[in-house]
Order: C-alpha cells, then structure tokens, then sequence
C-alpha cells in the first residue's frame, strides 16, 4: 500500500473552504473508488510551527492505482477539483511513503474507513522526520532497535507509534523517513516541553546520544487532527 503524504500551504482566510473542499470534496471522490481513501486530515497545532499548514495522508492500494489518480487528476474527472482547491492553497508539497518492515501500521482495509465526515474527539499527533548521513536501511533499524523496542515495553506510554515510513523510490528525498505517533495525553508533553534534557539522558546507551551515531537533523511537528478526519 501506497500512502500520499501532502503539506498545504492554506490561504489564512480560507481555511475552512480548504477543509469543507477536503471533506465534501476529496474525501467523497476518494470514496467513490475501491482503491483510495482519505486517511487523516490534520491541522498544524498553532504556535507549533508555520501557520496554517494541513497535512493529509491518502491510503492508496498499489501503483496502478496511484498512476489513475494521476491522470485523473491532471486530465480527467478530478481536474475540475484541483484547479479549484488550487485556488485555497498558496501551495501543496507531496511525496509517496511506504511502510518500513517493522511499522504497525502496513496494509490498512480501506472498506473499513469512514467516509461519512462524522465528528470525533480531537487528537493529537507527533510527526518526526529524520535526515540520516547514513544509509536509509541502517536509519530504519536503528528506530526500532533503540526507540520502537525499549517505548513499547513502556507504560504509561508518553507516544503511541502508529507507523514508520520512508520515502518510495524516486518520489523524494531517499534518506528521508518519518514517524507516525499519537499522543495519547497531551498533558504529557508539559514535561519535554518546559524541562531541558539532563547529561545522563544524552550520552552513550541513551537514545539521544545512540541516535547521533545515525543523524543529527530531525524534525518533530505536532499535528491536531480535524473533528471529522477519518482516522485518529
């Protein structure tokens, strides 16, 4: 399975269009297919970050269905939706994922997700992405050795791992994957945010001080997810 992952770059006063155009909209054509469902739709926590930027992540079955998508996009039915939400968005960054070999989250039954724009809680989310200057495949396994591994076993977890993703080939950056994380109690965040990091929990045998052998150059961005996104 095939997951698109878009930033927006919403115009600040249509930011509801933006949405009510996602949910009506691109989240009902998605639908309509056997091979596309709009997955989560997520809005940047203010003063988290650049301001009005969403995030979407669209499950798309296999290649042949990514390749109609396309052409449908540019040429076809969804064209018309495009060129309109164009109009909504200052502009749109994208690139395909795949699951890693160990994330949780791999093949996911879209019959199964709702399309019906019912309301939920809101949630809230940790979306790291990492730049290795080692290989990918090493980075990869290094997640689950010295951070998915030791935080599962954890409890109360301060992160709940949904999914790790790299880049599919020739969509993006190679040495690029992300983390797909819910947190379960934001209260929990207080504590990271507002304490700084003792020596102890930088050095050797500790993630912080194990993950410098693979990258020093991560991003961590908190996402809320919208009250009717499918998942959350």
């Amino acid at each position: 399975m095939l997951y698109l992952h878009e930033t927006h770059k919403v115009v600040g006063r249509k930011e509801d269009e933006f949405e009510a155009a996602y949910r009506d909209g691109w989240m009902s054509l998605m639908a309509d297919t056997d091979y596309a469902r709009l997955l989560w739709y997520t809005n940047h926590a203010v003063g988290s970050g650049v301001s009005y930027n969403v995030v979407t992540i669209t499950g798309i079955t296999d290649g042949a269905a990514y390749a109609d998508l396309v052409t449908r996009s540019q040429t076809g039915d969804l064209q018309a939706f495009m060129r309109d939400t164009d109009k909504l968005r200052h502009d749109v960054y994208g690139k395909m994922l795949v699951p890693v070999h160990w994330s949780p989250i791999q093949e996911i039954d879209l019959a199964t997700v709702p399309t019906d724009g019912s309301t939920h809680e809101l949630c809230l989310f940790m979306e790291d992405t990492g730049w290795p200057y080692v290989p990918i495949d090493d980075y990869i396994q290094c997640w689950y050795d010295i951070y998915y591994e030791p935080l599962s076993h954890m409890s109360p977890r301060v992160l709940d791992i949904q999914g790790c993703f790299q880049v599919a080939h020739g969509t993006h950056m190679r040495r690029e994957a992300m983390l797909w994380q819910k947190i379960p109690d934001p209260s929990s965040l207080m504590h990271l945010l507002t304490t700084e990091l003792p020596p102890e929990h930088r050095g050797a045998g500790t993630y912080m001080g194990d993950a410098l052998k693979f990258r020093d150059q991560w991003e961590s961005r908190l996402l809320r997810t919208s009250s009717w996104s499918p998942l959350y």
